[in-house]
């Protein structure tokens, strides 16, 4: 039975009905009715600092919190190849107060981590992209290889001869690279090392003969005739390499293997406060010195919608989860 009210509206009703309001002034003040407005908003970088996403998330932090006039903190949570801190994000409340800071090796690890305990498409909330980092494949100086053709036809007549390098099984650079093998059907022999600089020593040394590497990594050592550049990730050249093709020019198909970062919550966001920080971002991203900054890491700013993110995730979980399955690739 309901409780009647002196204005002539159940107790409940008037409950429910002061929820609607509170939550349609906070949608339009940017802030969701289910958050604390003073409380800090942690942002999880789910791995080291110095890393090009701890640098998106202390890029926009401050930004955030001058525009929404509360605390926006940079939380590093390292650990299982970004597992650790995302999964802190999948298990919090969906407030406000926890977001998560991440790249595309995201959904690459679904089919890795089979057993981690989230699926990045079902249980978390994009927000937006925030940029894009270009890999492009070099060998060192020294190579026998010297285009991209060249590669593709000397590794169809040897199979297996050439080994390439990654800084880890399942990354970005380990699965692009077992992407080109699938579409041009060539046999690589993979070396899995313990982060880049080891890989890139060993490349710059003769030890191992090509990888993908993030184009400002590379770009100095090209620049000095250390490396030769192959191919660019992107369906077009980049700007800083104009010369060197893009994967595309081999016709095998969608071979865009850029890396790209983005800005994610627990399922069941708000969607007024997904909205509201969906703008914000997107007038943060447009910042020249925003551009600057992520420069320094190889990323160009890059916003999207949420539906267009949430898209984006669904895609590329399907096709690193059936690349994985197919190359029979696991996490070492």
């Amino acid at each position: 039975m309901l409780t009647p009210s002196a204005g002539g509206l159940p107790l409940s009703r008037r409950k429910a009905l002061l929820t609607v309001a509170v939550a349609a002034a906070a949608g339009s003040s940017g802030l969701s009715a289910f958050a604390n407005t003073q409380a800090p908003v942690r942002l999880v970088v789910p791995f080291t600092p110095g890393t090009g996403i701890d640098l998106i998330a202390r890029v926009i932090g401050p930004k955030l919190s001058e525009r929404f006039q509360r605390p926006f903190i940079v939380d590093n949570k390292p650990g299982a190849s970004g597992n650790i801190g995302t999964l802190e994000v999948v298990r919090s409340t969906p407030d406000g107060t926890t977001l998560l800071v991440t790249v595309n090796t995201l959904v690459m690890n679904t089919e890795l981590y089979p057993k981690m305990g989230y699926s990045p498409v079902r249980d978390l909330s994009a927000i937006s992209q925030t940029s894009v980092g270009q890999l492009v494949l070099v060998t060192g100086s020294q190579s026998r290889i010297t285009d991209l053709k060249e590669l593709i036809g000397y590794a169809q007549k040897n199979p297996g001869v050439l080994n390439y390098g990654s800084p880890g099984a399942g990354t970005p650079h380990h699965l692009a690279t077992e992407l080109l093998k699938s579409k041009a059907r060539i046999s690589l022999t993979h070396v899995s090392y313990r982060g880049t600089a080891p890989a890139l020593t060993d490349l710059l040394g003769g030890q191992i003969d090509l990888m993908f590497l993030p184009i400002h990594v590379a770009l100095q050592h090209i620049k000095a005739g250390k490396l030769r550049a192959l191919a660019i990730s992107s369906d077009t050249p980049s700007p800083l390499l104009p010369q060197v093709p893009s994967l595309r020019s081999l016709n095998l198909g969608d071979m865009n293997v850029d890396m790209w970062y983005g800005l994610l919550g627990p399922k069941g966001l708000p969607p007024e406060f997904v909205r509201s920080i969906n703008e914000a971002l997107k007038n943060i991203l447009a910042q020249p010195e925003v551009a600057k900054a992520f420069e320094s890491q190889g990323m160009t700013p890059q916003h999207s919608t949420p539906q267009a993110f949430q898209a984006l995730i669904e895609a590329d979980a399907r096709r690193w989860g059936n690349l994985i399955k197919t190359q029979g690739i696991t996490a070492e």
